[in-house]
């Protein structure tokens, strides 16, 4: 059975061996910055710690 051919997520070209699934370096680094910058998240209830930290303060106000 042959490998299936697979596109790259990132811009839809068909991937390489050597960087899959992607088409190449470029693609596979905007992925890895797009997980470093959290840029892709998994959905989740919000802990009250998290609620706590997130309030917004003015230039006058001390940060948690």
């Amino acid at each position: 059975m042959s490998p299936k051919a697979s596109s790259c997520p990132i811009c839809g070209q068909p991937s390489h061996a050597e960087t899959r699934p992607f088409c190449g370096e470029r693609c596979r680094d905007r992925d890895l910055l797009q997980w470093l910058g959290e840029g892709y998240r998994v959905p989740g209830a919000r802990s009250p710690e998290a609620d706590e930290k997130s309030g917004d303060y003015g230039v006058d106000s001390n940060p948690d």
